[in-house]
């Protein structure tokens, strides 16, 4: 790929004198060009380690034949676009050397000059686009690392990243669990970018936000004609996955009589369009994610125990946020930073007081919650830092899971006096009264909870 500033290189192979000056100087009408020639076939693949992004071609040289040429540079880097320039108007030649690579055939005529201006036009926007491709690949490659996007030190988030860093080394079908908002399609593309998978499509499709009845088109595509309003034939999400990735979020949500179809497409590795009756092959890892148990799913007869086996592959277990107190600060100023990064703001720090707010709360929404409190605390403050004021939740807290947590009777402990400090704003005598409890037995919790704000840094 080229830098931004680098010239576009481009050899020109003409052994008429005449055609040679003229075809230079079209392609020096853009000053960004670096233009080399050369008289024979021989010379131009001597020099392909220049690495020329364009060659323009003359068919008829003395020492080979434009084919021989076209194939020479086509296997030396299939990146580099030929135009082969001939005084021939002979469509089968034409043709068979669009067949064999070469970007474009143009015929030796008054008409040349803009011809070759427009296909050099469509070249560099051809390149421009591949270019921006490519970086958006590196972008989220990057972005989707497997150390930027599991972020934590918790014991059960370290077990997330060991068994992610496993599932890039194969192929093997990966199921998700975890409550909404613990971030599994960010782990399913992780997965995906940082696999063998990586330049094959990442396909998405979350099974309860499309009508059941839609679903098998969805997912299998269609035929014309296959039923009303089926005006073109349509690929299906199988399909256009191949050779990357297949992501079905909220799989426990999918119709049970969809159930076994998808079973089938699994097992047998082809789909069948709806209205088809030629099953079309396909080749794409398949990641699985929901916030069900499914074999309680099983146990209920709304999930087929044998898809639920084929799923399974290796699984993933995401834990709620309210499971993770050492990563919320974590989370928290990685997501402060990026906003900040993204917005262009200077830098933004948080407060001892706010921190201890958040360690305080149990985020029913989870690391999706987290990130809005954040983002909307980085909009609120008036200065570089974000005071406990700037904090706002906007879920109510769970009443009803406080004893399905399975704490730690620390843990338990921790997470009353940090309800009634909130309630109370932070009124620590207030809080001590209500609770029966010595003043010295929060300040001494509150003081572990600043010890973990303050390694957190």
């Amino acid at each position: 790929m080229k830098t931004k500033f680098e010239p576009t290189k481009i050899f020109i192979v003409e052994d008429d004198p005449m055609y040679q000056r003229m075809v230079k100087y079209i392609m020096e009408l853009n000053p960004d060009h670096e233009v080399h020639i050369f008289a024979t076939g021989g010379e131009c693949i001597e020099n392909l380690h220049l690495n020329p992004s364009i060659v323009s071609l003359d068919y008829t040289l003395p020492d080979m034949t434009g084919t021989d040429v076209l194939k020479k540079i086509k296997a030396y880097s299939k990146n580099i676009s030929v135009v082969i320039l001939s005084s021939q108007q002979d469509v089968t030649t034409a043709v068979k050397l669009l067949k064999e690579g070469a970007y474009d055939y143009i015929t030796k005529d008054n008409e040349t000059k803009e011809k070759l201006l427009n296909t050099l036009a469509h070249i560099k926007n051809h390149d421009n686009l591949q270019e921006e491709v490519e970086s958006l690949k590196e972008e989220l490659q990057t972005n989707y690392s497997l150390d930027k996007s599991i972020i934590g030190d918790s014991p059960a988030m370290q077990t997330v990243y060991a068994l992610s860093t496993k599932a890039v080394k194969t192929n093997i079908t990966v199921s998700i669990t975890g409550e909404t908002g613990t971030g599994k399609e960010v782990i399913a593309k992780s997965i995906h970018y940082n696999s063998n998978r990586k330049k094959g499509r990442f396909v998405a499709v979350n099974m309860s936000a499309i009508p059941s009845e839609l679903l098998e088109s969805e997912l299998f595509g269609h035929e014309k004609g296959a039923f009303t309003g089926a005006n073109t034939r349509k690929k299906g999400l199988f399909e256009m996955a191949n050779e990357g990735t297949l992501f079905l979020d909220e799989i426990g949500e999918m119709d049970i009589n969809l159930q076994a179809k998808v079973l089938r497409a699994i097992q047998e590795r082809e789909i069948l369009r709806v209205g088809a009756e030629k099953p079309i092959p396909f080749d794409a890892r398949i990641i699985v994610a929901t916030h069900r148990n499914l074999l309680d799913e099983v146990t209920e007869g709304r999930f087929r125990e044998d898809l639920y086996y084929r799923l399974l592959g290796l699984p993933i277990h995401l834990p709620p946020l309210r499971e993770r107190d050492k990563d919320i600060i974590l989370l928290a100023n990685f997501f402060l930073n990026s906003f900040a990064k993204k917005n262009k703001l200077n830098k933004i720090n948080f407060s001892t007081e706010a921190k201890t707010k958040m360690l305080g709360y149990d985020f029913p929404g989870n690391v999706r919650e987290l990130k809005a409190v954040v983002e909307l605390a980085a909009v609120l403050t008036n200065s570089d830092t974000i005071n406990v004021e700037d904090i706002r939740f906007s879920s109510p807290r769970k009443s009803n899971s406080f004893l399905s947590d399975e704490m730690t009777f620390e843990e338990y402990k921790r997470s009353i006096v940090n309800h009634f400090l909130q309630k109370y704003n932070e009124d620590i005598d207030l809080v001590a009264e209500k609770l029966d409890i010595g003043k010295s037995t929060i300040y001494r919790m509150l003081k572990n909870q600043k010890d973990v704000v303050t390694t957190d840094n």
